[in-house]
């Protein structure tokens, strides 16, 4: 949530054929619509799930501490 909240993310597209029949696209719109979260942001939160589940965490830079 701290990289999907920050106001200076870098963002990329990634543009995937899903089937139809799973109608993410509405149940995307849907979600949107009840709670406000942004469609890429849904996106990137559901994938970055999956992946993490199946063992594929992300390899985040360590954030930097400011000596001041």
């Amino acid at each position: 949530m701290e990289i999907i909240n920050g106001r200076h993310t870098t963002r990329g597209q990634i543009n995937y054929a899903v089937p139809d029949d799973l109608q993410l696209q509405r149940r995307i719109r849907r979600y949107h619509a009840d709670h406000g979260v942004q469609h890429g942001d849904i996106v990137a939160l559901a994938l970055d799930a999956f992946l993490r589940a199946k063992g594929y965490p992300p390899a985040l830079k360590p954030t930097r501490v400011d000596p001041s």
